[in-house]
C-alpha cells in the first residue's frame, strides 16, 4: 500500500514540476505496490483453499 501512495505523490509532483521523469517513477512505483498487494491477495487465497479438505 504504500508504494501506492509514494507512487502517486512521485506522479502528482512530477506533474506539478513538469517533470516528465518523475511522474513515470511514480507511475511504476505505483505498479510495484499493485503487484506486491496482488501477491499478497493470490498467497492468501491459497492458504484458505489449502485448508479446506476436498
Amino acid at each position: 500500500m504504500k508504494d501506492k501512495i509514494k507512487g502517486k505523490a512521485e506522479e502528482v509532483k512530477g506533474k506539478v514540476t513538469g517533470s516528465k521523469s518523475e511522474e513515470l517513477k511514480g507511475k511504476a512505483r505505483q505498479g510495484v505496490g499493485d503487484v506486491k498487494s496482488t501477491a499478497k491477495e493470490t498467497s492468501y487465497d491459497a492458504e484458505r483453499r489449502g485448508d479446506r479438505k476436498i
